[in-house]
C-alpha cells in the first residue's frame, strides 16, 4: 500500500497493517520494530505470517495501545460532547495518508473513549463514510473508536498542560498531531464545561 524509508503500511483484509522503524510514528495498528531504516522491496502475508522480503517477521511482545483514563474528567459521562464539524463533511477532508479533519475527529475520539464515554451515534457516522478517505485514516479512526492511539497522544492525554508533551505531539507528522490536538482540545473543553 505504502512504502518508505521508516515505515511499510499494508492492506490486510481491509484494514491497515504498519511495519515501523524506530523513527516513524508508532501507529496503534502498527507491528514495531528497532531498526533505524525499512529497505524492503516486498512484504506479503502467507499463512497468516507477514513476510518481508521473504522473511517472516517474528512478534516479540504486545503493546498497550490504550488511552490513559482522564484525569478530572467524570468517567462514564452520559452526555458525549459534540464534534468540533460535521461528521460526514469531516471524513477524508485534508492531504496526505491521515486527511487533517480525520485526525481531528481521532483526537475527538480518543478523548470520549479515555472518559469512558461512548458516542455511539457519532461511530456510526463515521463507519458510513470510512469509504472516503484513506485506508490508513480509516484503520486509524476505528481504533481511536476503540481507545488507541499512538504513544505521543496518550503521554499527552495523561498530562494535557505539559508543553513539552503537547510539542511533542503537535510534531508528530506534517499535520497529524495538530489536527488530533485540535479534536482532543474541543472534546475535553466541551466535557469540563458540562461536568
Amino acid at each position: 500500500m505504502h512504502r518508505g524509508r521508516d515505515a511499510v503500511y499494508l492492506d490486510v483484509a481491509g484494514r491497515c497493517v504498519g511495519v515501523v522503524g524506530r523513527r516513524a510514528t508508532a501507529v496503534p495498528s502498527a507491528l514495531r520494530t528497532t531498526l533505524d531504516a525499512l529497505d524492503v522491496t516486498a512484504a506479503s502475508l502467507a499463512g497468516g505470517v507477514l513476510h518481508l522480503d521473504g522473511e517472516p517477521l517474528v512478534v516479540g511482545r504486545i503493546v498497550d495501545v490504550s488511552v490513559p483514563s482522564l484525569p478530572g474528567v467524570v468517567i462514564g459521562a452520559a452526555v458525549a460532547a459534540p464534534p468540533p464539524g460535521e461528521v460526514a463533511a469531516m471524513i477524508g477532508r485534508g492531504d496526505g495518508l491521515t486527511p487533517y479533519d480525520d485526525d481531528v475527529l481521532c483526537g475527538w475520539l480518543a478523548v470520549h473513549r479515555a472518559a469512558g464515554i461512548a458516542t455511539p451515534d457519532v461511530d456510526a457516522e463515521v463507519r458510513a463514510h470510512l469509504h472516503r478517505t484513506t485506508l490508513l485514516s480509516a484503520t486509524l479512526l476505528e481504533c481511536a473508536m476503540h481507545g488507541e492511539a499512538i504513544p505521543e497522544f496518550a503521554a499527552w492525554l495523561a498530562a494535557p498542560d505539559d508543553p513539552d508533551r503537547t510539542a511533542a505531539l503537535a510534531a508528530v507528522g506534517h499535520t497529524s498531531g495538530r489536527g488530533m490536538l485540535q479534536g482532543a482540545r474541543a472534546a475535553l473543553h466541551s466535557l469540563k464545561e458540562a461536568a
